[in-house]
């Protein structure tokens, strides 16, 4: 992956179609990310599920183009792209062809019903101990070949898991990152596999077999010269771990640990997590889904194993969103809005800090100064705030964040001060040779976060006071050194 901002966006939400997108990357936004990460652009895009709930995994929405339109943006930037590797849709060829037939269908094996997975039945032990991310047990009534039977539904009953050790399952699967290979797909990110692997006894969330299998997908990715993010909401300590074992993993843990230095004016947490976080990371403020608290919290399995951040911290920094964003995050996170994980708060981050431009702005330096490759999210690369009237039309939690932007509203967004300060700072993270060297982390109390990049005599230094949201960046230039204190600064510094 390439050491540059990536992007993290519909197609249809920004751009319209895959060609709109293209287009958009190489004028109105060129040369501000070295890669984009194309949200699910499978048919269809607007399931259950916004594309998670793929009915063909290996055909494009042909309201947003074809596979030849997703290799041409290839020509423009690096492209990640999901593999849903937990689910297909209900509506899917596959699992109709089961609902009609049974177990005479040449899929049935695909999917998982309880029957399979507890031919002897299930204690209640057993079924309290799976994990699920959202309220009750992950099982969905359907009749199969007329007769009434039990799957497996992690997340919606829209969603029905598949059976990954099946030979039917691993042939899709292959399928799919041979059609991606094919067409210039260079990443892929591991949807939900977490969940991916089932067994009785177990929590079938991150057990053995979920790492074996990680492992297996990975080299099929390798083969094909992709590499992989694994996707993984889960204590910080076991995230540490997954890191060794892949390409890349995602940094959950920095949203909300900066959300608090700043609205409590505390840094010790961010501080510790800097020192133990793994650096082979794709760092984020924003994504397509909430901003999670499951990844600063205490381990839900050993009481005994402290999160980042206690009880008591989780909650105070839950109500300051809500507090920020004028109790808008409250009307779509929880059981306030359908398909939502409860370990997550939705709000775009600009809302989550009160709309505060300085504190959005130093947000965004601490995770461009952190190590990792950024990626930002399309509403918060153009300081998006939350849209209640599609979360009131479709009572979806995390369509808070999901905003469409037409042509105008997007040209009038990119030519706010804000954004436009926010890709001085972009251009400078692509461009300053520092970023290519050594990091440091400076001592500093528990107000203070100073951090340091080193490379071949170029350097750039981020120190920030999170309590009195002020900001002291300064890069080397070919004239001396360059330093900004003000958001008005950001803009030129990276040209």
């Amino acid at each position: 992956m390439r050491n540059q901002v990536q992007l993290i966006t519909y197609a249809d939400r920004l751009g319209g179609t895959l060609p709109g997108l293209t287009n958009l990357l190489r004028d109105r936004l060129e040369g501000l990310f070295g890669g984009v990460h194309v949200l699910p652009f499978f048919t269809p895009i607007d399931g259950a599920d916004t594309g998670f709930d793929p009915i063909d995994h290996t055909a494009v929405d042909p309201r947003l183009g074809g596979w030849e339109d997703l290799a041409e943006l290839s020509e423009t930037a690096e492209i990640m792209a999901d593999l849903i590797v937990n689910h297909v849709s209900r509506d899917s060829a596959f699992f109709q062809d089961v609902i009609e037939r049974g177990e005479e269908s040449t899929y049935a094996g695909m999917f998982l019903s309880f029957e399979r997975i507890f031919g002897d039945g299930a204690t209640e032990d057993e079924l309290l101990r799976i994990y699920r991310p959202r309220p009750g047990l992950p099982f969905t009534e359907v009749k199969l070949g007329g007769r009434r039977r039990i799957v497996w539904t992690t997340f919606t009953s829209h969603q029905i898991d598949l059976d990954v050790d099946h030979l039917e399952t691993r042939r899709y699967l292959r399928s799919v990152l041979e059609r991606f290979a094919e067409h210039g797909v260079r990443i892929v990110r591991l949807d939900a596999v977490g969940y991916a692997v089932k067994k009785p006894g177990t929590s079938s969330f991150m057990i053995p077999e979920t790492f074996a299998f990680t492992d297996e997908l990975t080299t099929w990715a390798k083969e094909l010269g992709i590499e992989v993010l694994v996707e993984v909401h889960a204590y910080y300590r076991h995230q540490v771990e997954i890191a060794g074992q892949v390409d890349w993993v995602y940094d959950f843990a920095l949203p909300p640990l900066i959300l608090h230095g700043l609205t409590a004016g505390d840094a010790g947490p961010l501080r510790r997590w800097l020192d133990v976080r793994p650096r082979n990371a794709v760092t984020v403020l924003d994504t397509h889904d909430g901003i999670s608290v499951l990844d600063v919290a205490a381990d839900a399995s050993d009481s005994g194993s402290a999160g980042l951040l206690d009880p008591q911290q989780i909650d105070d920094l839950v109500e300051a969103v809500h507090a920020n964003s004028r109790g808008e995050s409250r009307l779509a996170t929880g059981t306030a809005a359908s398909n939502v994980d409860l370990y997550q708060v939705n709000c775009t981050y600009y809302d989550a800090l009160g709309q505060d431009d300085t504190a959005y702005l130093i947000a965004r330096m601490i995770q461009f100064f952190t190590p990792g490759v950024p990626q930002v999210y399309y509403v918060g690369l153009l300081g998006g705030t939350n849209d209640m009237q599609l979360l009131e039309a479709t009572a979806v939690g995390r369509d808070i964040n999901r905003h469409r932007y037409l042509t105008d509203e997007l040209d009038e967004a990119l030519q706010s001060p804000l954004v436009r300060q926010l890709m001085g700072l972009i251009r400078l993270r692509n461009t300053h040779p520092a970023f290519a060297g050594e990091w440091r982390l400076a001592d500093g109390d528990d107000e203070v976060v100073e951090m340091r990049w080193e490379h071949d005599g170029d350097d750039a230094t981020l120190r920030v006071e999170l309590g009195a949201r002020t900001f002291a960046l300064s890069v080397s230039t070919p004239d001396g050194t360059a330093t900004a204190t003000e958001r008005e600064h950001l803009e030129t510094l990276g040209r």
